[in-house]
């Protein structure tokens, strides 16, 4: 029988898997050799004839081949939103070194999240549709528009019977499915769980829609330099694609198999700010509070926080509002903690960035370096925090706090810790 939340210790919660698929690299290695090499991977869009638009640049994810993760002829009944959770999948269990085979299937949770999940198949579609009537329509366009087609085709694909869902929680959904699955572990309803995020945002009118309000940089003349997080000539966000799903264990049973463990879940904490759709709550009073549960549900204090993996989404208000909230938790040691944000490298991938964020907060953990705040020059007006720039920063990180904000005012943070290397497998 399974048991069920509040009927026993909570349990402690292990990542021993990332699968990431990025403009800056798929798989884990070739993430982390794009965080070294330091250098974003901004291009002009080439998906899409984007010139309509003041914006004209993305993060592209170069080296996907759907077909290296599974054959043809399922990869073409799947749109690219659905290859990337499968992909992810099969890389984040792969990591870990964990046959799906070996897991109990009801024992295994599926927790996704994406903003827009396969709008731009849907898109593709209409546009069949319109030019060459119903007959050129994609039947399958019912199944894999919805955001659930992600945990569902995973599931699926691995035979995994547990717990399933894929939140549509804006920018925070990746970041809010793995504290959900960190939930289901601790609390005894599964042992093992894959989670993350994934977006195939870049057609035109997913792009277009954030183009339109002009959330997005128009420095389309240097791509490069356009995503700067925190910097006084920060002017919106660029939109980038892809995924990343970890693999979550229960930590004695990943010991007991022997598995490499990244780090530790340690504490989640979710709220809203219930003032905005698009704009921050000026005095990030619900974004501190986020921070603070996360930390407080880790059986920590904010003194226990040695870095911060920061949302930092180049955009003129969250940035300076972040700063404010990461100070107001902090206090005088904001001065002193390490804040990096990573979205430089792989662009705003929208509901995978948090899940991508937390995996580079895992290898951080792990490796002992924090990847720099790429194309900070000088701090905008209200940025006042310890951002790490240059070449990164060499340093035996043991907690990071990571943060997920997104439209509709959704806050979510995740603590992690290290774990030493003679208990890690």
């Amino acid at each position: 029988m399974h048991a069920e939340a509040g009927t026993h210790t909570p349990r402690r919660v292990v990542v021993t898997g990332i699968g990431p698929i990025t403009a800056s690299g798929s798989t884990a290695e070739r993430l982390w050799a794009g965080l070294r090499a330091a250098k974003s991977p901004v291009v002009e869009v080439t998906r899409f004839d984007a010139s309509p638009f003041r914006t004209r640049i993305a993060a592209e994810v170069q080296d996907f081949d759907a077909e290296n993760f599974m054959d043809r002829q399922r990869a073409r009944r799947l749109d690219l939103f659905s290859q990337f959770s499968v992909a992810a999948t099969k890389l984040a269990l792969d990591d870990a070194a964990l046959n799906p085979g070996d897991v109990d299937p009801g024992r295994a949770a599926v927790q996704m999240g994406s903003a827009l999940g396969g709008l731009s198949h849907a898109q593709e579609q209409m546009f069949n549709f319109v030019g060459r009537g119903v007959r050129a329509v994609d039947p399958r366009v019912a199944t894999t528009v919805f955001c659930g087609a992600a945990s569902c085709q995973v599931a699926i694909e691995f035979g995994f019977t547990g717990p399933n869902s894929t939140n549509a929680m804006s920018c925070a959904s990746g970041t809010m499915a793995i504290g959900d699955a960190f939930r289901l572990i601790r609390d005894g309803i599964s042992d093992v769980a894959v989670a993350g995020g994934i977006e195939a945002p870049l057609a035109p009118l997913s792009y277009g829609a954030f183009a339109i309000i002009r959330a997005m940089s128009q420095r389309n003349d240097d791509p490069t330099h356009a995503c700067r997080p925190f910097d006084a000539d920060r002017d919106g966000f660029v939109m980038g694609e892809g995924a990343c799903i970890l693999v979550l264990e229960e930590e004695s049973k990943a010991r007991a198999r022997g598995a490499r463990i990244y780090a530790e879940v340690r504490g989640f904490g979710v709220t809203n700010d219930a003032h905005h759709m698009t704009a921050p709550r000026p005095d990030g009073a619900q974004a501190a509070a986020a921070m603070r549960h996360a930390i407080a549900g880790g059986g920590m204090t904010p003194e226990d926080i040695d870095h911060v993996n920061a949302h930092g989404s180049s955009t003129p208000l969250n940035d300076s509002t972040e700063s404010l909230a990461i100070r107001s938790v902090l206090g005088d040691r904001a001065d002193r903690v390490p804040v990096t944000a990573t979205k430089p490298f792989y662009g705003h991938a929208l509901g995978a960035s948090g899940a991508i964020e937390v995996g580079i907060a895992c290898m951080t953990l792990r490796n002992g370096w924090i990847p720099p705040t790429l194309n900070l020059e000088s701090p905008g007006e209200g940025c006042d925090l310890a951002y790490v720039t240059g070449e990164g920063l060499d340093a035996e990180v043991e907690t990071v706090l990571c943060n997920s904000f997104g439209f509709g005012g959704i806050n979510a943070c995740l603590t992690l810790s290290s774990v030493p290397e003679d208990d890690a497998g």
